[in-house]
């Protein structure tokens, strides 16, 4: 009966299955499939933009024209009211093209999925809820309020009821921030932004004091703007010119201005120069901070010459010498030749560094017979032991007769196989080209017994990468399959070259076996005299314990016959 009541209580645990329900496996796969489905998360992912990606990034690039027309243009409309007038019909389907442009974005910020714990949220009613409950939202909806509808009212003539359009500048900054991010040139796009604030400026301080001299009467005295009256004044161009000029000498303090006469005029006159000030500071300040940049950029790309420059002229080094050094550094700057590339990738994660020096360094590396045969692991490993290095004109890279303890592959520049006299070229090694690769390794029998067999000289200014020996030890110290799988193609290779001694192979490898078989006779030989020592050592234990026995039983003899002898023992105990 209790066997029978738990089969019954598991059945009625198990979920109700409907008709036609599948099960197992694909039943589990085909459920968490349905899960988003059920969860509202339906919405094709494809329609969702990721804000690191290229689509967001132009869409968001693309915003900066509506945004800064409304910046630039409304304040001049607004200003400048025979420019309002004359195109008022441009004007509107211009602004009515941004709005459209402002509408869009709303729709691409419903769209725009956003990173939750590291990972990009797509549920379309997660990027909703979390739209609608940030502060631009509020924003973005106050920029396309219809305030057009009091021209109704005003007339055309007042385009300042379209000023909440100028509330999207957070937008403006987030495409600043994300292209500043992106170019190549960030000092160069700081520069350009920099020079772009200084241009609003500019023109919204002649605005409003186009609009000032507007209200104070045109030509009422020598500070405000003259009166249009005088030839050429009245223009739309004229005016606009005019006032820049009077704001951007106000604004650098670099001329005379006329003197001011009415308080408003001063009131604009102390703005505007504290405005001066504030933004010389500023200005100032940014153009320490790229120059400072750069100069942090340079010094790790670079080395530093000035030091090198000290130590030569302290210690007196011949000019000819000291111009070699000083052009190599110059070449490097005017070519951009990255020496300290270890330090440039240093902040980066291991993994990404290895992807970066392997999308680099992989195509040089793999041109290599001895690495053909080798794992892409070790590749990976060995491509983060690649050190650039640049070589002057008429330098050698290496001589005949030297330890070799590095190879070269050679990516920009030409090399000469020279003769013994340095100057007879017997070979030219271009670019895609390497040399020096079986001095890495130890291998028995080699002629040449790991030095330089040729002089290599440099022909211009070489751009080789280098690779030690004991960066290509210690990586293969990790993989002892390919330490084998390189050493054999490197027999191969010199066997092609005729520059292995397979005598001297064989007596090596005799001569291994024979030390093999000594150091095997050896441990037998030691095994033997283990077990000849353990047996001694038995025998004396023994030995010793037999002997404390025979002394123990003496000893208890001994007592008893020295209490056997003693008088009145008896008596004492018949007491």
């Amino acid at each position: 009966m209790q066997g029978l009541r738990r089969a019954l209580s598991r059945r009625r645990a198990q979920p109700q299955l409907q008709p036609g329900t599948a099960t197992g496996p694909d039943a589990t796969a085909e459920a968490g499939a349905r899960a988003p489905r059920a969860c509202g998360a339906g919405a094709p992912r494809s329609c969702i933009l990721d804000p690191s990606g290229d689509w967001y990034y132009w869409w968001i690039s693309g915003m900066v024209l509506p945004i800064m027309y409304n910046w630039i243009i409304l304040i001049c409309r607004s200003c400048f009211t025979d420019l309002q007038e004359q195109h008022a019909l441009v004007w509107l389907s211009l602004d009515y093209v941004c709005d459209a442009f402002y509408l869009l974005d709303i729709v691409v910020r419903f769209h725009t999925g956003f990173l939750q714990e590291g990972i990009l949220v797509q549920d379309r009613a997660q990027i909703r809820q979390r739209y609608l409950g940030s502060s631009s939202f509020i924003w973005d909806v106050a920029s396309v309020l219809p305030t057009d509808l009091l021209y109704l009212r005003l007339g055309l003539g007042v385009p300042v009821v379209r000023a909440n359009r100028c509330l999207r500048a957070p937008r403006l900054f987030e495409a600043f921030d994300r292209r500043e991010t992106r170019t190549g040139y960030p000092n160069a796009f700081r520069i350009a932004k920099l020079m772009l604030y200084v241009f609003v400026t500019i023109h919204w301080n002649a605005c409003l004091y186009f609009a000032l001299s507007t209200h104070l009467g045109l030509g009422a005295d020598a500070w405000v703007y003259p009166n249009a009256s005088r030839p050429g004044f009245d223009r739309p161009l004229r005016q606009y010119l005019y006032s820049f000029y009077f704001s951007t000498l106000i604004l650098t303090t670099v001329g005379d201005t006329p003197e001011p006469q009415r308080e408003e005029e001063f009131l604009f006159m102390i703005a505007g120069f504290l405005l001066a000030v504030l933004g010389f500071a500023t200005i100032m300040g940014s153009m320490s901070s790229v120059i400072s940049n750069m100069n942090a950029a340079d010094a790790a790309f670079y080395p530093d010459h000035d030091p090198v420059k000290h130590y030569l002229q302290t210690h007196g080094v011949s000019r000819r010498l000291t111009q070699r050094v000083t052009r190599w550094h110059q070449h490097l700057r005017a070519h951009k030749k990255l020496t300290e590339e270890r330090g440039v990738l240093r902040h980066l994660p291991a993994r990404l560094r290895a992807e970066v020096a392997a999308s680099v360094h992989m195509p040089a590396l793999s041109k290599v017979a001895l690495f053909q045969s080798c794992e892409r692991g070790v590749l990976e490993e060995l491509v983060l032991k690649l050190r650039p290095q640049v070589f002057s004109p008429g330098e050698f890279v290496c001589r005949k007769g030297d330890v070799g303890r590095e190879m070269y592959f050679i990516r920009e520049g030409q090399l000469a196989v020279v003769a013994d006299d340095g100057v007879t070229q017997l070979v030219t090694l271009g670019e895609g080209l390497y040399f020096g690769e079986i001095s890495l390794i130890n291998i028995t029998g080699n002629k040449s017994g790991n030095r330089r067999t040729a002089n290599i000289k440099s022909i211009g200014y070489s751009d080789l990468f280098c690779l030690s020996k004991e960066d290509l030890t210690e990586v293969l110290t990790e993989f002892p399959t390919a330490r084998a799988m390189m050493e054999a193609k490197g027999r191969e290779i010199l066997l092609r070259m005729d520059k292995l001694d397979v005598n001297a192979e064989a007596a090596a490898e005799a001569a291994a076996e024979e030390a093999e078989r000594r150091a095997q006779a050896l441990e037998e030989a030691l095994e033997g005299l283990q077990t000849r020592v353990a047996r001694l050592l038995a025998q004396l234990e023994s030995s010793a314990f037999k002997l404390a026995l025979r002394i123990e039983r003496l000893e208890c003899q001994l007592q008893l016959r020295s209490a056997a002898g003693e008088p009145g023992n008896s008596d004492r105990v018949a007491v």
